[in-house]
């Protein structure tokens, strides 16, 4: 998948990647009620997808159902990898000494930290 991912997308990803397939009306249904997202914007919505390949639909009888064709865990990564190299010159480190210079790490933060890092050397 080449093209970016929008929010508003994303929200429809996690829809999808939570349950599918499902038709255009049950991931209106499942969308977080706040958006006050009518059926025909996901609809919108599941049209961009298609035309980027980040979801296929099969036919079923007079609707259509949706899945993804991006696992979350291959997006994450690549948001991931685009965010450190876009802000952090494609390093981890600044990415982490960041966050601890804003005071956003928790001791629990540090702790999973100091364990990750000790399983990785092991």
């Amino acid at each position: 998948m080449a093209e970016r991912i929008s929010d508003a997308e994303h929200v429809v990803m996690e829809v999808l990647w939570d349950e599918s397939p499902l038709t255009a009306q049950d991931v209106a249904e499942r969308v977080d009620p706040d958006r006050g997202w009518s059926a025909n914007t996901v609809k919108t919505l599941l049209g961009r997808l298609l035309a980027k390949s980040a979801i296929a639909h099969e036919e079923d009888g007079r609707r259509y159902l949706y899945r993804p064709l991006v696992q979350r865990e291959d997006y994450v990564s690549g948001e991931s990898r685009r965010l450190i190299d876009r802000l952090f010159g494609g390093r981890l480190t600044p990415l982490v000494a960041h966050l601890a210079e804003r005071d956003e790490l928790t001791a629990r933060d540090i702790a999973d930290i100091e364990a990750l890092l000790k399983e990785l050397k092991a």
